[in-house]
């Protein structure tokens, strides 16, 4: 694929996002497409077939920058295990609560009327992807003794679990930043031993 090849898809991935934000999965048309990207219905056929590819390919490109960048500088500042699970869960939480260009409802909608393989699954890559970080934060804070903890990943399946629930829950009926603070403190307070509690 050529330079002006690779742009223009990538132009197109962009506008696709914002229509998917804006209207979901299943009210959108190739045309509303079309006219997002100001392109010939032809021009779009050239680099995908249907909704669907697009969509897919949309959510293969969801990828939260932000979260690799802020845990590489909290490791060039010898942060604490402590440090570095908040930095992840302060990611997160700003996925849950992003009100603006948020894919859930055209997600939820395209996962119920579609099945696709777990390996060919972008959310389900996405997900054991945040579980193996926050397993990995988890073992580091069992080693410094900040955490106690005897099953790391079943934990960081656990938080993750609850993470992708806030998400609904931030998309059908909203949630306020005090309700997302509760439910993963809640989650926490296992992994901190008991003095610090007190």
């Amino acid at each position: 694929m050529t330079d002006k090849s690779t742009q223009k898809r990538k132009y197109i991935i962009e506008k696709a996002r914002e229509v998917f934000s804006s209207k979901g999965y299943k009210n959108v048309t190739m045309k509303d497409i079309v006219d997002a990207c100001e392109i010939s219905r032809g021009g779009l056929y050239l680099y995908f077939s249907s909704t669907s590819e697009i969509f897919l390919e949309v959510l293969a490109t969801e990828e939260d920058d932000d979260d690799d960048e802020a845990i590489e500088r909290a490791l060039r500042n010898d942060a604490t295990a402590g440090d570095m699970l908040a930095i992840f869960l302060k990611e997160q939480k700003k996925m849950i609560l992003k009100k603006k260009n948020n894919l859930s409802v055209a997600t939820f909608e395209y996962f119920t009327e579609n099945k696709v393989a777990p390996n060919e699954n972008p959310i389900r890559t996405q997900f054991d992807t945040a579980v193996m970080i926050a397993e990995r934060l988890i073992e580091n804070g069992i080693r410094s003794n900040e955490f106690y903890c005897d099953d790391p990943r079943g934990c960081a399946r656990n938080l993750m679990y609850v993470i992708e629930g806030l998400k609904v829950a931030g998309s059908t009926m909203g949630i306020s930043e005090e309700i997302v603070d509760r439910e993963l403190i809640y989650v926490l307070k296992g992994l901190v031993p008991d003095e610090l509690n007190n």
